[in-house]
């Protein structure tokens, strides 16, 4: 197991992050939520890498999803059923992706209660979560949602060029859109000594 680094007073703009995004199949009568999709982007330095990952996850084909599920899952029904499973990733997912890092979602009880379940022994983290965030940060707007913020503040020409071919509500793309919203906030005039403690700590 890797160990974790504690990098809590460590300015933000020099932390290393792993950001990250599930696509479930929403919550239905009698089923747990279970993911089809990961996607995982980094940040060092105070900058996007280069290198992320994703991969569909295995879903049983007889398994419902909640009819308002968002994303492309009833087109890859046939892949996800031979797609590998969560726990078949986990080896890799936790040395090079998970474990000894701070994780970043938007709002991450989605993606904390899947890592729980999948890693029961494990405690991935400490979180931050971007949602928390742009509530702090950008309290006048309409709408704290990924999609929206990302269009209000002007970040789709950069997603766009990260992720080309993808859209919203696609693993990848939705955790490369954190990512770059939490660098976004990380620019802003005086943000320059931001801990990681304290965007771990927002309310």
């Amino acid at each position: 197991m890797r160990p974790y680094h504690d990098t809590s007073a460590l300015p933000a703009h020099h932390a290393r992050f792993t950001v990250l995004d599930f696509e479930t199949t929403g919550s239905v009568r009698g089923w747990p939520v279970e993911p089809w999709q990961i996607g995982l982007v980094g940040i060092a330095g105070g900058r996007l890498l280069a290198d992320g990952y994703d991969s569909l996850l295995r879903i049983d084909p007889g398994r419902p999803f909640n009819p308002h599920a968002p994303g492309r899952h009833a087109r890859l029904r046939t892949a996800l059923a031979t797609a590998p499973s969560l726990a078949d990733l986990w080896p890799f997912l936790a040395e090079n992706w998970l474990l000894g890092r701070v994780l970043v979602a938007h709002n991450v009880g989605t993606e904390r209660s899947v890592l729980r379940r999948a890693a029961p022994l494990h405690r991935p983290g400490p979180w931050i979560d971007t949602l928390r965030l742009v509530r702090r940060t950008y309290p006048r707007l309409a709408s704290a949602a990924l999609d929206d913020v990302v269009g209000e503040l002007g970040l789709e020409p950069a997603l766009q060029a990260a992720c080309p071919g993808r859209a919203p509500h696609d693993a990848r793309y939705d955790a490369t859109a954190c990512a770059l919203l939490l660098l976004h906030c990380l620019a802003l005039p005086g943000w320059e000594q931001v801990t990681v403690q304290a965007l771990v700590d927002l309310e």
